[in-house]
């Protein structure tokens, strides 16, 4: 089963990628809301997404990760299926502290499907095995 982002946050990811779809560009209302909603990590992450940081990583067997370049120049692991990031800020502010929904690097992510400009690579399994591998032993 897959794990839900609040209400609220669904709401206006799915509202921006209406706008989106319909050709329009997002409403600066809902980029206010998504200020209002993710704090400073809204700015990043839109950046982020304006730099093409954000890449979908798929194999052949159906397995998909995101690949995002930070602003750091490092690259982190997200798993939008279970709202995931292997950064450092993911695991304090989201996991430990509970006080921010997600980190700029997860939000990059949905924002990038938002507006569909996210990156495509198409790896072998094990390439992607590796990949995965290379990040659990960094952490």
């Amino acid at each position: 089963m897959e794990a839900a982002l609040p209400a609220v946050a669904e709401e206006l990811l799915s509202e921006m990628a209406a706008a989106v779809r319909d050709g329009a560009p997002i409403p600066d209302e809902h980029l206010l809301s998504l200020k209002f909603v993710f704090g400073s990590s809204a700015i990043q992450a839109l950046d982020l997404v304006d730099r093409q940081s954000v890449t979908l990583i798929s194999s052949p067997s159906g397995r998909h990760v995101y690949q995002v370049l930070g602003s750091s120049g490092k690259t982190y692991i997200c798993l939008a299926s279970c709202h995931y990031c292997s950064c450092p800020a993911f695991a304090f502010s989201v996991l430990r502290k509970s006080d921010s929904l997600l980190c700029k690097h997860l939000l990059a992510v949905y924002l990038s499907q938002v507006t569909r400009t996210c990156q495509q690579l198409s790896v072998s399994d094990k390439h992607l095995t590796d990949i995965l591998l290379e990040k659990k032993q960094e952490a």
